[in-house]
């Protein structure tokens, strides 16, 4: 027999995003449910050290982090179900979503905050090392690299611009790409061969990540060059692969319009989709700025138009009665 779970305000994704529209849903009486998906708590669960999340004087662990944000929202009247939606509709309301296990959701309004992940390369010591050295993002954990020698990893905007970011606590960063060429935009690429403390690897691609030392962390990079096959090593304190990330938006196509890049499209600086009732937030989203808090500072607003949608669409309906 089939469950059927009918609700207000349902929300796919239990990250910074999710959980903060939550927590705001759940304080105006909506009696939110998130399903939290494939990865609860979203990319902070993989995230040792957070040092940039506001509130905290000291470095916390990103799964602590989620763990209370899960804890606040629940505090305050949010339904947490694990599953993992398979189907949507979004053709009419309620919007009718279907879980792995069947269980039918029929929610009045919907809030996509499934995130996106970073692409890896998929290399020797890569996930042995992530957060000991390997990272994906600069301006999370650049911070932890001032004064030592960084590489990162690409070619495109990403990889230029966490580059010149780490300059802002490095002297000495490197630049490696598998081409002779760079993708990145022509101003961003000038800034970048202008910099004295960057220096470019051509035409190299990266082999293993080498761990070592006490305690044990990133020591280099093995690489091997795409044209000759001579391989060489790059000592190095941290490594950062900027090649792109890929958000959870399969799941939409044929439903929401997306762009180029697969995020869901919205209109601009606000969490609105093409879909009335249908509002997405944090990485899905944004591809720009890619933070916990920016993804937080979104999920409050999809809550709060959540909440002035479901206002508007009950005045319509009692002055038609």
């Amino acid at each position: 027999m089939t469950t059927t779970v009918q609700t207000r305000m349902l929300i796919l994704g239990s990250g910074p995003a999710g959980l903060s529209a939550a927590i705001y849903g759940a304080r105006a009486g909506l009696k939110p449910i998130v399903v939290q998906g494939l990865q609860p708590g979203g990319q902070l669960t993989i995230t040792t050290d957070v040092e940039n999340y506001p509130g905290f004087r000291d470095v916390v662990q990103g799964p602590w982090l989620m763990q209370e944000m899960q804890a606040q929202a629940e505090h305050v009247g949010t339904q947490m179900i694990y599953d993992t939606i398979v189907s949507v509709d979004l053709s009419r309301r309620p919007f009718r979503l279907t879980g792995d296990g069947g269980t039918v959701y029929e929610a009045e309004t919907l809030v996509i905050a499934t995130g996106a992940q970073a692409k890896w390369l998929g290399v020797p010591g890569e996930q042995e090392l992530g957060g000991k050295g390997v990272s994906a993002c600069a301006t999370c954990d650049g911070f932890f690299y001032r004064g030592k020698k960084v590489a990162v990893i690409g070619g495109g905007n990403t990889a230029v611009e966490e580059a010149l970011y780490l300059t802002n606590h490095s002297d000495n960063v490197t630049l490696i790409h598998r081409r002779d060429s760079l993708r990145a935009e022509k101003i961003l690429q000038e800034r970048l061969f202008a910099n004295p403390k960057i220096s470019v690897l051509w035409n190299k691609g990266v082999e293993r990540f080498v761990g070592g030392g006490q305690p044990h962390g990133l020591v280099g990079i093995d690489l091997k060059d795409t044209v000759t096959g001579e391989t060489s090593h790059l000592a190095v304190d941290g490594g950062f692969v900027a090649i792109g990330h890929a958000p959870a938006t399969e799941l939409f196509k044929g439903h929401l319009p997306l762009d180029r890049d697969g995020y869901i499209e919205v209109t601009p600086g606000t969490p609105f989709t093409s879909v009335p009732g249908v509002f997405a937030c944090g990485d899905v989203m944004d591809k720009v700025y890619r933070q916990a808090v920016t993804a937080a500072g979104t999920g409050c607003m999809a809550a709060l138009d959540v909440e002035r949608f479901l206002a508007e669409a009950d005045f319509e309906a009692i002055a038609a009665e």
